[in-house]
């Protein structure tokens, strides 16, 4: 069915009127019942993949990270103004924000750098996607646009609205009401996963992918935690080992960088292209 064969209004009759008379596609309080959930899944899944089937994007790098991370610019004036105000434990908070924005520096070059490489031609490979929004997401989305490269912003629906970056093509840029189903949209192509400091949630989408790479629901690929000073101690995997959670080789899984060009190298390595 084509938006032409959708009818028009029907004549004005207690009957037409009625909730019942509705298409079922476009009855919006039928759409969100209990029942119908399945459905809803189904066009979360659908609707992403049909579009980024038809822009030919092929594979994706994808950037997880906090979004809590600010560009320096922004950071360097919150440690102005918290400095100012005399709120010293604030200002000790704003400059650890400060010293951190070096990572959305990081991720903003790799981005650049990544899509400067390897953007070109009707079909797309290694576009960056990100979850749409602020901080780290941000920041990769900003260097592929800084490229003129497409790049992808996977957004959700929170409690704390959050809105995408301004940095996401709007044509690229989904909103999802299902975590499952966007994480399944950043894994369904993904070669690499590159993960700066981050929370819970960057957690999650770490040990998501991990998980799936350990019982092989999804390919061996690249897994790079940048700023080991920040996953050391967040993270330690060599407890797991000791006390035979996980093997030395599922250690082995994530390696670690510091700059955007080891992040680069590593994959190109991974996938024989240097």
């Amino acid at each position: 069915m084509s938006r032409e064969d959708i009818p028009g209004p029907p004549p004005d009759t207690p009957q037409t009127r009625s909730a019942a008379y509705r298409l079922g596609f476009l009855d919006p309080d039928f759409m969100m019942r209990e029942e119908l959930r399945p459905v809803r899944l189904q066009l979360e899944l659908l609707k992403p993949e049909l579009l980024l089937e038809e822009h030919g994007i092929r594979s994706t790098i994808v950037v997880f990270g906090s979004a809590r991370v600010p560009a320096p610019e922004k950071a360097e004036a919150h440690c102005r103004e918290c400095e100012e105000s005399g709120d010293a434990v604030e200002a000790a908070r704003a400059r650890r924000r400060a010293a951190n924005s070096r990572y959305y520096e990081e991720a903003r070059r790799f981005a650049q750098m990544v899509s400067e490489a390897s953007q070109e031609g009707a079909i797309s490979d290694y576009v960056m996607a990100t979850g749409g929004g602020p901080g780290i997401m941000e920041a990769a989305n900003r260097g592929a646009h800084e490229a003129d490269a497409d790049s992808i912003g996977f957004n959700i629906v929170l409690p704390r609205e959050q809105v995408p970056n301004p940095y996401v093509p709007p044509d690229l840029s989904f909103r999802f009401h299902y975590f499952a189903l966007r994480k399944m949209h950043f894994l369904m192509r993904a070669k690499a996963l590159v993960i700066f400091p981050g929370g819970f949630g960057t957690l999650d989408e770490l040990f998501d992918a991990l998980t799936l790479i350990q019982t092989q629901k999804m390919p061996h690929m690249p897994v790079i935690l940048f700023g080991r000073d920040y996953w050391d101690r967040v993270l330690n995997f060599d407890v797991m080992v000791e006390e035979g959670m996980i093997t030395e080789a599922e250690r082995n899984l994530v390696s670690y960088v510091e700059s955007a060009e080891e992040a680069w190298m590593q994959i190109r390595v991974f996938y024989g292209e240097a």
